[in-house]
This record gives structure tokens, sequence and C-alpha cells, in this order.
């Protein structure tokens, strides 16, 4: 067994209370979300790309997009590591401009010696940003993956007239096709393979901003949620026993209605049913714990939730263990209005994002 294995072993038994600590031995991996924010390289491309190029807004150069890879290569091996010395062996992203800027990211010297492999689809959303997936190939072999469009439109958010009007159908609708009246969006992201053996259904989402208001809005993430359900229901159909984690940046908490109603997250273990999901963020969100800012007013819009199964007292497959935000000092603006805030781009200077990643632990027991 490898060192740094034998480590997580360690940490992990201490770790854990009562019985387990006691007579047992785990193994732990750790499986992450991180919105990269605006993760665009200097190249031209098809998509609504303009603001992030040399002379565009954000005056984009190469120098800049190797900063900010660089800043992501120190954190994404990192998360999770205080009770599991080794990097994330999944890690879902969000606003990504292609699969280009991923395979970038996982060359750098970060990332490189953990082999990470790349799961990416074009998605339709106007502004060009998509979702994808990262993975260690020593311990993930993906079997299927395909990307799961979600269809809303304008008239399913009810805008009157007094609205329009006023300019909100402008704000809502910056991905409005105007002749189909179809608000595009990012895809859904569908990965089911094997994690050391054990079958596995990963989603990685990105659901629809808040843009001309939380209320006017939700409808369009309560129609992601209902698909997330859809999708989760499909592979318990298959298998009643499916091991699915779902996680992203949601755009809403965990008490809002697209993730408690439309896909229907319990927040404590002994209310999730058969083919049900389970949300330990929704008391992390209670006690204060945020992934973002905003005037000043915390929120946790990524989450990792996870299905029934995972949750089972029986350590002889995988289970969750737990599950964390990863908000080290380094990533904390420090001073000016923003201080206390995740440390994003700002004034010029590259930062990493404006969300702080999440992780979750899975354990399996060690004969």
């Amino acid at each position: 067994m490898k060192i740094r294995n034998f480590i997580a072993l360690v940490i992990l038994c201490f770790s854990m209370s009562g019985v387990y600590a006691q007579n047992k031995k785990f193994k732990v991996h750790t499986v992450a979300f991180y919105n990269l924010e605006n993760l665009f390289d200097t190249i031209n491309g098809p998509n609504n790309d303009e603001e992030w190029l040399p002379h565009g807004a954000q005056s984009w150069t190469r120098a800049k997009y190797q900063k900010k890879l660089a800043n992501l290569s120190r954190v994404l091996p990192e998360i999770g590591t205080g009770e599991n010395p080794n990097p994330p062996v999944i890690i879902g992203c969000a606003e990504v401009e292609n699969r280009g800027v991923l395979e970038d990211l996982v060359k750098q010297p970060g990332m490189l010696e953990k082999d990470y492999g790349v799961i990416h689809f074009d998605s339709p959303d106007k502004r060009g940003i998509d979702v994808g997936l990262l993975y260690q190939k020593k311990h993930f072999r993906p079997l299927s993956y395909k990307n799961i469009p979600l269809y809303i439109y304008e008239n399913e958010q009810g805008l009157n007239k007094k609205d329009k009007e006023e300019g909100d159908e402008k704000e809502v609708n910056v991905n409005l096709d105007v002749k189909t009246r179809r608000i595009y969006t990012r895809d859904q992201l569908l990965v089911t393979g094997l994690l050391d053996g054990e079958e596995i259904s990963v989603i990685v989402n990105h659901w629809p901003s808040r843009s001309g208001g939380e209320k006017k809005s939700s409808p369009f993430r309560e129609a992601a949620g209902a698909l997330n359900k859809k999708i989760i229901d499909s592979l318990y159909r298959i298998n009643p026993n499916a091991k699915v984690i779902t996680m992203g940046d949601l755009n809403d908490g965990p008490y809002n209605k697209s993730v408690k109603e439309a896909l229907g997250a319990k927040g404590k273990k002994e209310e999730v049913k058969e083919f049900g999901m389970f949300n330990p963020m929704e008391q992390m969100s209670k006690d204060g714990i945020g992934t973002l800012a905003y005037r000043d007013a915390w929120d946790l819009f990524d989450q990792i939730i996870v299905s029934e199964p995972l949750i089972r007292k029986d350590y002889s497959s995988l289970r969750f263990w737990k599950a964390g935000v990863f908000n080290k000092p380094y990533l904390i603006q420090k001073t000016g209005q923003y201080k206390g805030y995740p440390l994003r781009n700002s004034n010029g200077e590259v930062g990493f994002s404006d969300h702080f990643p999440v992780y979750i632990y899975l354990i399996k027991e060690v004969k």
C-alpha cells in the first residue's frame, strides 16, 4: 500500500467514532465540484467569447490565462486533503469555455502527475460556458457519458406586459432564441463509470442564473431540478441500488423549491426514503456556511447531493461519509470592499473564482 493511501486510512480511522475507529480501516475518496468562473482561452471561437479576448472588455491576455490555470491547478489538488492526502478522484467543473481549457488545466504541473482525464460537451449556452468532468484515470473508468439538454421557454416564466416594458425580459432572456422563444442554458452532464470497481453515476450541473430576479427566474431552476430528478429516476429504474452523485452550481440554495421540491432532496438522512436523495449541504447552509457572497449575504449554491444507497450503514461498499466547503485563506479577498469574499478576478488582477469549491468523502471498509 502506498504511503499516501496508508496515511489516508490512518486519518480516517482516527476521525470516525465508535466501533469503526477501534476495529475497522477504511479507504477514502474525495469527490469535488468547483465553479471555475469564466475559464476562457484567448482564441476567438464560435461562441460568445469576445469579452474574453486580448482586445475585449477583460483584456484577457495569454499571460492572464496562464495565471488563471496556475491558480486553479493549485486549488484543485488540495480540495479535501485535510482528511485525505490524495486529490479528488472526480471533479465536476462549471463555467469552462471548451474542452481545450480543461485539457490545458490537467496539463498544469500541479495536476499532471495525477493523470486526469477530461469529459466535456459543448452546450448551447449563449455565454459560451459549459460543464465538464475531470477524473483520475487510476481510480475511475468511464463507461458511458452524455449531455442532456434542458428545454425551457420564455412563456414558462410568465412575464407580464409590465415586466417586459420595464426591461426584465432583456435581463432574464439573455439566452433567448427570438424565433422559438427557447431560453438556452447549460446541458446536464451524466457520466457513469467504475470507481475502484464500483459503479457510480455523476451528474454535473450549472442551473439557470437568477438574472432578472430570483422569483421571476425560479421556474427555470425548478425545471432544471425536475430534469435532474428525471435522470436520477431513470438510473434507479435500471438499478434500484444506483449510486448517484449530482453536483453543481445550482444558483439556488438547499432550501429553494428547485432543490427541495423539484429534485426532492432531503436534509436529514432519516427523511430519505428508497429512491430518494440526501443533501448534506442543507445543514451546512443552516449553520451559515456559504460558497459565494452577494451584497454581504452568503449562500450555498454549490452543492453535492447523493442517492439513498450511498448513505446506508453497511460500509462494505462505497458510502458517503461527510461534506465540506474548501475555503482556505489564500482563496479569500483580504482587503477592499469585498474583503472576506472569494478571491475572483478584479481590477485587472487574476484571481481564483467567485465561488468556493465543495467536496464529499466516500469511504469503504478495507478487509
